[in-house]
């Protein structure tokens, strides 16, 4: 049941953010989504079955087994549910915060990061577009502080939810008026702010790695509001592969085994 809560919201911010896409681009895109769609989306289902036969809902299954045993912080605080609810949510989008910084310092974490950034483009196919590797290894993560705080089980649902529905708007190529996106910025990553983590200039992809709350990055000061060479125009991707024809399914499953490229 959990699974197919997930599940449901996600396809269904998906449909919601690709419809958008197609009546109000934000960019023109030079790639068509035949020649993007079929990696993107592959890799998501290949993502999906994966965690299905090994770590499926581990994360709700984490924090079930953490209350029944009086394990974490809030379950031995006794905190009432709706703060706990709120911790949670706050803390696990802050602990993806710095998970997310270290992926790109930490290097053999960075291999597999870079399959994310080597899209070419930028639309709410992006928001899915990781390597097996990386997505198992963030789950990991998240269940270790899912024990460490005792996060609420239904909290835990909340929040991947939250968490994939935020990824996949804040990817997404829709224009949103310049004066509603600096008030929306104040609490959620825009697709304006994280686009310019996208940058292939690399100050700008070392900033704006907030997923959903838009708080950290200011509070850390790693928070960039415009690129330099402005949305409509900035190039997508990473320096070091340029070529659409050298990123295909295969090929990004074993990039992270490759010698590193930096640039």
């Amino acid at each position: 049941m959990e699974a197919l809560i997930r599940l449901s919201a996600a396809l269904g911010i998906f449909l919601t953010m690709i419809g958008w896409e197609g009546l109000s681009p934000r960019r023109k895109l030079h790639l068509s989504r035949r020649q993007r769609w079929p990696i993107n989306l592959g890799l998501a289902a290949f993502n999906m079955l994966i965690m299905r036969v090994t770590l499926g809902g581990i994360a709700y299954l984490s924090a079930v087994h953490a209350a029944d045993n009086g394990w974490g912080l809030l379950n031995l605080w006794h905190a009432p549910t709706w703060l706990s609810v709120i911790i949670t949510l706050l803390v696990l989008d802050f602990a993806l915060y710095c998970q997310h910084i270290i992926t790109h310092k930490w290097p053999l974490l960075w291999r597999l990061h870079q399959i994310h950034h080597t899209d070419l483009e930028f639309d709410a196919t992006t928001a899915v577009r990781f390597h097996p590797l990386e997505i198992m290894l963030s789950m990991f993560y998240k269940v270790a502080w899912i024990y460490l705080i005792g996060a609420h089980p239904m909290s835990v649902i909340a929040f991947e939810i939250i968490l994939n529905g935020a990824a996949t708007f804040n990817h997404s190529n829709v224009n949103i008026p310049p004066a509603i996106d600096k008030k929306l910025r104040w609490l959620l990553i825009t697709p304006d702010m994280h686009r310019v983590h996208h940058s292939t200039i690399p100050t700008e992809t070392d900033s704006n790695y907030g997923f959903s709350i838009s708080w950290w990055d200011r509070l850390c000061k790693t928070y960039t509001p415009d690129p330099k060479y402005g949305h409509t125009n900035m190039p997508i991707g990473l320096n070091a592969y340029r070529s659409q024809k050298d990123l295909s399914f295969t090929r990004l499953l074993l990039l992270p085994f490759k010698p590193l490229k930096r640039g």
